[in-house]
């Protein structure tokens, strides 16, 4: 304990001593800026408010273009979509056997890397010609 007092009174004796601070506080006037600063700062201005109209632009232009990508307009006129996968089974190396609904009817697609072909409606229909 008078380790910490005897620190604590050691610091105080080397802290420097401040200056009485004035009891009024004297107010002087700025210097006239010159004539080319104010033209300086009405640059910097308008940079910063065209930088900030940029900038909202760009944000209003992303936000209509996730509207416009997530609208009712890729989902068909009533909502519900005409095109949809309806079974998919793997048979190796990177191709598929793939159940294909549109509007109804059901076609057997086969896919792969490289091509998509359509091996038969499922409907009762003829397979189309080769």
């Amino acid at each position: 304990m008078t380790r910490i007092i005897f620190t604590v009174l050691f610091l105080l004796a080397l802290a420097p001593r401040l200056p009485a601070q004035p009891k009024e506080e004297v107010i002087y006037p700025r210097a006239a800026a010159p004539a080319g600063a104010t033209a300086a700062v009405e640059s910097r201005r308008l940079n910063s408010s065209l930088l900030l109209a940029a900038a909202a632009l760009a944000a209003a232009g992303g936000w209509w273009l996730w509207q416009k990508r997530h609208s009712s307009v890729r989902a068909g006129p009533a909502g519900a979509r005409r095109l949809a996968i309806v079974d998919s089974r793997p048979l190796g190396s990177r191709q598929y056997l793939v159940v294909a609904d549109y509007d109804g009817r059901k076609f057997l697609l086969g896919v792969c890397p490289g091509s998509i072909a359509m091996l038969t409606p499922l409907d009762g229909t003829s397979p189309p010609p080769k």
